[in-house]
């Protein structure tokens, strides 16, 4: 199975669609925080391994807990997935902590601080 081909992305995407599920609804654990989103999961081709990128809304003390706290529950999310999903293999799962929204969130910031500020500048010029 080639790495882009349509089954691996079907895959990615179910896989990405019942971690979700797990997540929010199976996993106690207090560390995990209240809004953690998968952004992405990334199944080798072999589906013996995945990436699962998680986004965690908070600080940054948040986010290294989350993540501790799913790595920990790594086993029963491997059991829920492969309860769930009827595949060969059972992907063993590393979860990495995505920054990319918090990243275009604090870019957005910064565009409309730049952005008021020559607006402010264009004001004081006409007149």
């Amino acid at each position: 199975m080639k790495k882009r081909s349509i089954k691996n992305t079907r895959v990615n995407t179910e896989v990405q669609r019942e971690l979700s599920s797990i997540i929010r609804g199976g996993i106690k654990d207090p560390r995990v925080a209240p809004w953690t989103s998968v952004v992405a999961a990334e199944v080798a081709p072999d589906l013996k391994t995945c990436k699962v990128y998680i986004s965690v809304l908070g600080g940054e003390k948040e986010q290294k807990d989350t993540l501790e706290g799913l790595q920990s529950a790594e086993g029963y999310i491997r059991r829920e997935l492969a309860r769930t999903l009827n595949m060969r293999n059972t992907p063993q799962i590393r979860f990495i902590l995505d920054q990319s929204i918090e990243y275009g969130v604090n870019m957005s910031k910064k565009i409309d601080e730049v952005t008021r500020g020559n607006i402010v500048e264009g004001d004081d010029d006409a007149e």
